[in-house]
């Protein structure tokens, strides 16, 4: 046996392990989180759909006041947009739709509209419970567990697992999609390569991304905001334009797509041996890994941005969900139910989403993909590292852990590239569901918080005021470092207490330390 027959009889092994303990985890996991997203949703008279407007003025809002440092609510958007739009969206979709059907499409609407709740709620907490950070903030579940739920075991448990998980398993999976991408680009203009040179090709591609990635990720928060505020959004609208003119060209077939995508989802229809339940399953997966609402991951890139109300990077951030799911995963579930799928391999990934391209469009568009693929996971690399990297520094401040780490995160993306498709997608299930149970500890004990901080965003926006928060506001929560008025965006203050009919506080820099400052 050589050394890649060894390597790829070891995938197998460690990919029929993970598979069953999916099973299991996801067998339960949906429910927990469907009915958190229920409850938020009932608590906050329907916040996802109500506060719509609110989402997208919070969105492109630019403070009275803002240093040159401050990461606006656009650019942190970005930041998550950018975790968010990557290879989820098509090779992620191809999966859930090859072995669930064209059911599972819908349960990522479900999960989306239904996790909007669950996502304001959780980067709302992630605003309030912020910390400093040397150019900006830095925030997320492990923060507000600390200091909202007081439990520092929680909290590391958690930052452990979003760093492995962001940092190691889902960059693997980006640099998974590339190669699957590429491969099929490849294929398509030149003769088919032996195992061996496959391999080296894939490792080769591997070994890009880690050098380009490296060029990023030791640059900081700053860095990381401007390349993604300048990329995520020229190449997913780019997708997106593709995908509406193929929707177009078989305007025809529509009906009967959408026929098909609401009859598997409940069961009338069963499309390719897919079942009722394995559509629940797949597309609750799927749309999970996708829009990542309730699993923690969003939270951190909300607590980067300067803002001056909490609740508007929770509306921002729940707009993310949107913008992901029901508007970028339903292109490419689109894309592909209007081809010739049926036939396609049980758990194809990008592969099928550039057949599908083609088959509308010419074989111009598998290389369209590639190139938007490559480019929305390497962008969702650099998303997923700073997630990561926020939660490492939870840990410790130590620089030499920190450039440890991020040695480690380019050796797992150039692993990526040479691992099997089925076992790197497994691993991003498992420790998804991981994220989703701890995060769900800590949100549904909070969400009252996050009540009380949105009824004081709609009391000031009924006065038609542009809603401003301090701490001294709401005093009963306790250990909110930030939100003291210092902030340029919250200098206006005052005026917001004499609109609530409350006394005006000192200027922070008159007051005494204030026993809710809090600590890491």
């Amino acid at each position: 046996m050589n050394i890649i027959e060894g390597f790829n009889s070891m995938m197998n092994v460690l990919e029929d392990a993970v598979g069953t303990f999916n099973g299991h985890l996801w067998s339960f996991l949906p429910i927990p989180l469907l009915l958190a997203g229920i409850y938020f949703g009932i608590r906050t008279f329907i916040v996802q759909i109500r506060k719509i407007p609110d989402m997208f003025r919070a969105v492109v809002e630019k403070p009275a006041e803002q240093n040159d440092e401050d990461i606006s609510a656009f650019k942190a958007f970005t930041i998550s947009a950018a975790s968010r739009v990557g290879t989820g969206n098509v090779a992620g979709v191809a999966i859930a739709i090859t072995t669930g059907g064209p059911g599972a499409v819908f349960w990522m609407w479900v999960v989306a509209i239904v996790g909007g709740a669950t996502s304001f709620v959780e980067s709302t907490l992630a605003q309030l419970w912020k910390t400093h950070d040397q150019d900006s903030y830095r925030g997320g579940p492990a923060y507000y567990m600390t200091r909202g739920l007081n439990s520092k075991v929680l909290a590391t448990i958690f930052a452990v697992a979003i760093s492995f998980t962001f940092g190691f398993v889902y960059n693997a999976l980006q640099s998974n999609a590339v190669v699957e991408a590429i491969a099929k680009s490849v294929e398509t203009i030149g003769s088919p390569m032996d195992e061996h040179t496959t391999f080296l090709v894939r490792l080769g591609i591997g070994v890009i991304m880690a050098i380009l990635a490296a060029l990023v990720i030791f640059g900081g928060v700053q860095r990381i905001a401007n390349f993604t505020q300048m990329i995520v959004p020229f190449m997913a609208v780019a997708y997106l334009i593709l995908g509406f003119i193929i929707v177009a060209l078989n305007f025809r077939e529509v009906p009967s797509m959408i026929a098909d995508i609401f009859g598997a989802a409940f069961g009338f229809r069963q499309i390719g041996g897919a079942t009722m339940g394995m559509a629940f399953m797949y597309g609750m997966q799927r749309g999970l890994f996708s829009n990542e609402a309730g699993e923690g991951s969003a939270p951190n890139a909300a607590a980067t941005a300067t803002v001056s109300h909490p609740v508007k990077q929770g509306l921002v951030q729940t707009l993310g969900v949107y913008f992901d799911t029901l508007l970028v995963c339903s292109i490419t579930a689109f894309i592909i139910l209007l081809s010739d799928y049926h036939n396609a391999d049980s758990g194809q990934t990008s592969s099928l989403t550039q057949d599908a391209v083609a088959a509308s469009v010419g074989n111009w568009g598998i290389h369209f993909v590639t190139l938007v693929l490559f480019c929305l996971a390497f962008s969702s690399l650099i998303g997923n590292y700073y997630l990561a990297q926020a939660n490492v520094q939870y840990l410790t401040n130590s620089k030499v852990v920190l450039n440890v780490f991020r040695c480690a995160v380019l050796v797992f993306v150039v692993f990526g590239s040479v691992g099997t498709v089925p076992l790197i997608w497994a691993l991003g299930d498992t420790f998804a569901g991981t994220m989703v149970i701890i995060n769900l500890i800590a949100i549904v004990p909070l969400g009252g918080v996050a009540i009380k901080l949105l009824r004081n965003y709609s009391e000031q926006r009924s006065q038609g005021l542009d809603p401003i928060f301090h701490r001294d506001m709401l005093p009963e929560i306790k250990n909110v470092e930030c939100w003291d008025g210092r902030d340029s965006a919250t200098k206006n203050y005052p005026v917001a207490f004499e609109a609530l009919g409350l006394p005006v506080p000192q200027a922070a820099d008159q007051q005494p330390p204030a026993d809710n400052a809090g600590t890491k």
